[in-house]
């Protein structure tokens, strides 16, 4: 009998985030305000980093969590500089 090993369950739990994350991208169709969108925008940036992550760890790829790492920062920029513009433009009430 085969048993459940840790790499199959990071993998399983990388597919299950990467539907979350699928989810999601009807918050950034949908709106409705630009700061939905923004913050969905984000949990799918979010939940990129989480998935490279766990497949870092499964596949026995450290390199992956350099990409991660950068994705991150840059997900984290994106945010600011986004929110920045909605408040200059006079977005946020």
């Amino acid at each position: 009998m085969m048993g459940l090993t840790l790499d199959t369950a990071l993998l399983g739990a990388a597919v299950a985030i990467v539907l979350f994350a699928v989810a999601l991208l009807y918050r950034v169709a949908r709106g409705p305000t630009m700061e939905d969108r923004v913050i969905a925008i984000n949990g799918v940036g979010t939940s990129t980093v989480v998935v490279l992550a766990l497949l870092a760890a499964a596949l026995d790829r450290p390199a992956f969590l350099d990409i991660a790492i950068v994705y991150a920062l840059l997900n984290f920029l994106a945010s600011v500089a986004i929110s920045k513009f909605i408040v200059e433009r006079g977005g946020v009430l």
